[in-house]
């Protein structure tokens, strides 16, 4: 294959098109406003819930973050499985396994309490996980917030790090 042929089809333009400089904003309005527009889905206000998630995403514990905005650990544990966060579930899987059973009214909730071993907080939020789900349009309106932007590269280079040769390494 040579030159020409590589080059056949292309097209020589005298302007080119201006395209501009993309930009990527993971937020797209101030949270608040985003969790208004789904209050109604929010087990406390927009106000505590954005508290609630700004304190989350900055690494604080569930029940920090509910003291910060004056809430119930177990409202703030809602909220956070409302707005699509995984792992709040108190159980393990074989204990969730249990629940649904006495969801499904295959055991009195007696046996399930004391199958399960949780106390009765516990039990409770694992109720509400199991009976409601995320909310999709509520979980977009708060990604950016609980994803901080990232670097895609930086996630690549974390991602393969184990495949990686460190510089020490190439002496």
């Amino acid at each position: 294959m040579g030159l020409s042929d590589i080059a056949a089809g292309i097209e020589v333009c005298e302007q080119q098109r201006e395209r501009g400089v993309p930009t990527v904003d993971a937020t797209g309005s101030d949270l608040l406003d985003r969790l208004d527009a789904h209050a109604n889905h929010l087990p406390c206000t927009p106000e505590a819930a954005a508290s609630v998630l700004d304190a989350y995403a900055a690494g604080t514990s569930i029940g920090d973050c509910a003291r910060e905005a004056g809430i119930a650990p177990m409202t703030a544990a809602k909220l956070l499985h409302r707005c699509g966060v995984t792992g709040v579930s108190p159980l393990a899987p074989t204990a969730r396994e249990i629940l649904r059973d006495w969801l499904d009214g295959d055991l009195s909730r007696s046996e399930a309490v004391t199958l399960v071993g949780a106390d009765e907080a516990e039990f409770a939020l694992a109720t509400y996980v199991e009976t409601h789900e995320a909310v999709p349009d509520l979980a977009d309106a708060v990604a950016g917030v609980l994803e901080p932007e990232s670097n895609a590269s930086v996630a690549k280079r974390d991602a393969l790090a184990e495949t990686m040769s460190a510089v020490e390494d190439l002496r």
